[in-house]
């Protein structure tokens, strides 16, 4: 239904699907035909990609193939001229192994037969590969050879595809009765829009089905046994694999090595565009898609992938979190030359092991009555139920399927799969080894090994369309763009990150569990901008201190109220806020108003934390403030709206009309506790905070919880919330903003505990946390 509800909507998607189907289905048919001999080109032949794992899975294709009708021949090529090239080549080539049950003396024969049949070329020019083309010719003429097809493999940068591209469609192409095959590998593009135009140049050169997208994780052993894996265990896992069953999926990839000589990569991609856009998206879709009635058929499990992208939850600014090792700004201001100054934005999370691995962990509604040591593992509802794809590293060392015995005995195929031997002592995911039925691959191969094969048999559900690469753009750009200018989570990698990078996820949101101290500081640049400041920790008055020009210090604590604001109402169903007047937060609100469209404001009560004693109606009344740039902008049911009662039975703050007691009964009566989940308070240049004011005893302690007070500016006469009652909030947030505060801020970080000559030195939650938010004149003058 859903696949027929996308194409009847998308018909130029199904025509797109058709055609270039039926094509590959030609060139593959082509590829059957009698073998011949194969030239392949690797561009960026010199590269770290090409000495780490190209050059060895196309000796390993060679070793392969060779002999069975096919002959071959491989031209390393790059822009260095020829007798460097040559060199650097060579070295490359010194590493090449043989599988370990093949003979030494065999593995040194066909070393040299390899060698022999590699060469070093200069690609530069149009002229450079017309000569190639040529000579290409002229090798299968002297030889009496048919040409079967080339494969061009782009191990260069993408912005070089483009011309790469041109000249080999003008200068470079096989004749007719052959087969031209392009490997690709990422990024493919910086977001949508980048993708979709690197999409359309390449096929003004080259069809859909002369492509090859290169996603190595699509090679891995454990990530290609997915999709056989759910086939052949279609029976166990039929009712099993779906949202009423599955708790939760985790796909991990965790590294233990830096970024160090790829700062210049990871300063213009980052972690999610160089790992989640790409490799665990191409996971998430083979888990999460729906099981095709014959998963060897390239079209239907395209189309249920593409059906998976229109299924997904649209990503937002809290979908995700972000961290960064603490030495990465210090490696890029060394490899790229940044001022000192430099902080970089850069997402690196997260470096502390090496290991990957989907975890498909099951609901667990059973309750045991006997202790654990009397559970049987086969047979026992409260041990964990999951299915493990170990992609590899880690404790296990390599590719596994791990299937939890109270589960069900998995079917792997026996020429590929063996079941693992017991490792006592060894645990995963809180379980011995022994809890698992587990599996490993009889032989274990290299990614790229297994794709230079299915490229080699024209196999082409191992790599990525163009639509599956745009549908993974469209889902990932927007986050991307929401987390541009977001700051990262600092760590300091391995042991050391203890539990600073755990994070929990409810309502859609994901957050930190642990809160981090933070900071806005300067960043690159002699004169300081707003886009300049970066985040850093610090603390004012032993408590958090967030400081940032106003733009940024304004979005911070809108944010940062949201999300005080999402995690109250998930947990007690609603969400107490009270404000203060004035000016510091008419911005505020605004940014609350217009840009924050998921903030819960259906759960939201809004209290004052002060009032003057004026008309509601009074431009000077504070509710007026909040009016006038929030309440009329937002959707807040009018009962969880509460105005103080400074205006009874015409009079304005009559102590007989007992207006603070009746605020202070509707506080005790709607907030648990007479604990707002959140108060904002400013600072005056006096050091007065709410309408609490120095040389005023009235609401600095004692049992009352609203209280009439008087201020030394017009209008006098105030109603405020008692320091006492703000103590009891679980969160406080000040907000001081202005050169004008510059001298109190100074003044007030010095003294202690004195609220009657300075109020704001009596805000210190009783349980709660105080954060103050400082815009940079306010803080540094």
């Amino acid at each position: 239904m859903l696949a027929g509800t996308f194409f009847n909507r998308n018909p130029g998607t199904w025509k797109m699907l058709t055609v270039a189907m039926c094509m590959a289905l030609l060139g593959c048919l082509q590829a059957q035909e009698p073998q011949g001999h194969v030239s392949v080109i690797l561009l960026g032949a010199t590269g770290d990609l090409a000495k780490k794992y190209l050059w060895q899975g196309l000796f390993q294709l060679y070793l392969d193939e060779a002999g069975k009708g096919n002959s071959f021949s491989f031209h390393g090529a790059a822009l260095t001229a020829p007798e460097q090239g040559q060199g650097l080549m060579a070295k490359a080539l010194e590493s090449l192994s043989c599988p370990k049950d093949m003979a030494p003396s065999h593995c040194a024969e066909r070393k040299d037969q390899f060698l022999r049949l590699s060469q070093y070329r200069q690609l530069k020019t149009t002229e450079d590969y017309r000569a190639l083309s040529k000579d290409i010719e002229a090798q299968i003429q002297h030889e009496g050879l048919r040409e079967a097809g080339r494969i061009f493999y782009f191990s260069v940068p993408p912005f070089a595809y483009a011309d790469i591209a041109r000249n080999i469609n003008s200068s470079c192409r096989p004749g007719p009765g052959t087969w031209l095959r392009v490997v690709l590998e990422k990024p493919f593009g910086h977001d949508h829009l980048s993708a979709q135009q690197l999409a359309t140049e390449l096929r003004s050169f080259f069809q859909e089905e002369e492509m090859y997208r290169v996603d190595h994780y699509l090679g891995k052993q454990a990530v290609a046994q997915i999709l056989p894996f759910r086939d052949q265990n279609r029976k166990a896992l039929d009712g099993l694999w779906n949202r009423h069953h599955v708790e939760r999926v985790e796909i991990v990839v965790k590294e233990s090595v830096d970024a160090a000589g790829r700062t210049s990569f990871y300063e213009e991609y980052g972690v999610i565009r160089d790992i989640l856009q790409n490799h665990l998206t191409e996971i998430l879709t083979l888990v999460a898609m729906e099981l095709p009635d014959d998963i060897s058929n390239a079209e239907a499990v395209l189309r249920h992938k593409l059906q998976v992208f229109q299924a997904l939850r649209g990503l937002q600014k809290g979908s995700a979190i972000v961290g960064q090792y603490q030495t990465y700004s210090e490696q890029v201001r060394r490899e790229l030359q940044k001022p000192d100054s430099f902080h970089s934005l850069t997402p690196t999370f997260a470096v502390d092991e090496r290991v990957g691995y989907v975890r498909v962990l099951f609901k667990n509604r059973a309750y045991c009555v006997q202790s654990e040591k009397h559970w049987a593992v086969e047979q026992s509802q409260c041990l964990p139920r999951q299915i493990v794809f170990h992609i590899g590293h880690g404790d296990l060392g390599g590719p596994a399927v791990l299937v939890s015995r109270n589960l069900f005995r998995p079917s792997l195929p026996s020429e590929s799969w063996m079941e693992m031997e017991d490792r006592p002592g060894l645990r995963l995911f809180g379980r011995p080894l022994s809890d698992y039925y587990a599996y490993s691959p009889v032989t274990e191969r290299d990614a790229y090994s297994i794709l230079l094969a299915h490229i080699f048999h024209c196999r082409k559900d191992s790599f990525i369309t163009t639509e599956n690469l745009l549908a993974s753009w469209v889902f990932w750009t927007p986050v991307l763009d929401s987390l541009a200018h977001e700051v990262p989570r600092l760590y300091p990698g391995g042991a050391e990150n203890g539990h600073l990078l755990d994070f929990e996820f409810s309502g859609g949101q994901l957050s930190f569990s642990q809160q981090q101290l933070e900071q806005l500081v300067p960043g690159p640049g002699s004169v300081p901008v707003p886009s300049a400041f970066q985040v850093l920790r610090a603390k004012y008055r032993e408590s958090p201190l967030i400081s940032a020009w106003p733009e940024e210090l304004i979005s911070k604590l809108a944010d940062d109220i949201e999300a005080t604001a999402v995690r109250a109402v998930q947990r007690f169903g609603e969400f107490h806020l009270a404000l203060s007047g004035g000016s510091s937060p008419v911005a505020l609100f605004q940014q609350l108003a217009m840009g924050h469209y998921s903030f819960p404001w259906a759960h939201t009560h809004l209290w004052l934390v002060d009032e003057r004693c004026v008309p509601l109606s009074d431009p000077e009344s504070n509710f007026q403030g909040l009016q006038a740039h929030l309440l009329q902008h937002i959707r807040v049911p009018y009962y969880n709206i509460h105005p103080m009662p400074v205006h009874l039975h015409q009079r304005l703050c009559a102590e007989e009309d007992q207006g603070t007691q009746i605020y202070a009964r509707e506080i005790s009566a709607l907030v648990t506790n007479s604990s707002f989940d959140l108060v904002l308070l400013g600072m005056g240049t006096d050091g007065h905070t709410a309408s609490l004011f120095p040389q005023s005893p009235a609401g600095l302690d004692g049992e009352q919880l609203v209280v009439l007070t008087k201020s030394p500016f017009r209008p006098h006469h105030r109603m405020s919330l008692s320091l006492p009652l703000i103590n009891r909030a679980k969160k406080v947030a000040v907000l001081v903003m202005g050169r004008m505060k510059r001298e109190i801020t100074l003044l007030v970080s010095r003294v202690g505990h004195e609220p009657r000559k300075w109020p704001i030195s009596g805000v210190l939650p009783t349980s709660g946390q105080l954060v103050w938010y400082m815009d940079y004149e306010a803080f540094l003058g």
